[in-house]
């Protein structure tokens, strides 16, 4: 996925970088696997706001993707379309099964119109190919990664993102992932991934150019805290840019210190225990 740069015959488009969108194959999406999602202005029931700088955006329809792919392991698809997907930083592709199904997966890098792709051990190496992690050589890229076997896909996801497969564990049935974070992750080998890694590795590089674009994607400006009055933030009502006259140092919203050095991550997950190495 290639990016392009504008004329600046304005200051905003100065220094905007946006998508070409030159290798996607068709506009529409297939009607049979969009939805329509209501909005609820980040509001709940109350009427009260509970994610902040959130509001307004673009109108969007949800494409159906499927995560899973081990029910229609040995039957053939053939790419049908490389498309744009408003809800999230990668394209999707749309699959002609040989059945007559249609189903929307993530696209992996180097899709094409016309490609075939299989799921299952039978079938070969080859990219957008799903298949458990017992069956993936080591060394071999992956993404759309299970945490559990037989569920769906939740991890590495977004654009460009990808996993190795660093090794396996054959007494404990497990194979070792090096995730994009640089962590070593023990999985399940009965676990579905799929090969090679995630298309539009160039979303890293756009740059959104002027705060209206902003608005577009739905999200409103961010002011800075001391900005803001007391009743908004624990460090508000100071003035403009002056120190934040906290001796204890920098709070969050909810008032719990955020110094250099302070650990965030809210106490042990139930899969600490799969990690191998922590990220670096």
């Amino acid at each position: 996925m290639a990016v392009k740069k504008y004329k600046p015959y304005t200051p905003s488009r100065r220094f905007m970088i946006g998508y070409d969108f030159s290798e996607l194959t068709n506009k529409r999406p297939e009607k049979s696997l969009t939805k329509t999602i209501g909005r609820t202005g980040w509001r709940n029931n109350q009427g009260r706001i509970t994610s902040r700088f959130m509001a307004g955006g673009h109108k969007r329809l949800y494409r159906i993707i499927d995560f899973k792919g081990y029910d229609k392991v040995d039957i053939p698809a053939k790419v049908a379309s490389v498309e744009y997907d408003p809800y999230r930083t990668a394209r999707i592709v749309l699959l002609n099964f040989a059945d007559g199904e249609k189903r929307y997966v993530l696209a992996w890098k180097g899709a094409k119109k016309g490609q075939v792709v299989m799921n299952g051990e039978k079938w070969e190496i080859a990219s957008g190919n799903r298949r458990q992690l017992k069956d993936i050589p080591e060394g071999m890229n992956i993404f759309n990664l299970e945490v559990t076997p037989f569920s769906e896909g939740k991890l590495i996801k977004s654009a460009g993102s990808i996993a190795t497969i660093a090794g396996r564990d054959e007494a404990l049935k497990a194979v070792f992932v090096k995730m994009p974070s640089g962590e070593l992750r023990r999985f399940n080998e009965n676990c579905w991934a799929t090969i090679w890694e995630l298309s539009n590795a160039d979303h890293k590089n756009v740059i959104i150019g002027k705060a209206g674009r902003q608005r577009w994607l739905g999200r409103k400006p961010r002011v800075l805290w001391k900005n803001m009055n007391p009743v908004d933030h624990p460090l508000g009502w100071w003035e403009a840019h002056s120190p934040i006259g906290s001796k204890r140092g920098p709070k969050s919203f909810s008032g719990k210190l955020v110094s250099a050095g302070m650990k965030t991550r809210k106490g042990k997950k139930w899969s600490d225990k799969f990690i191998v190495s922590k990220r670096k």
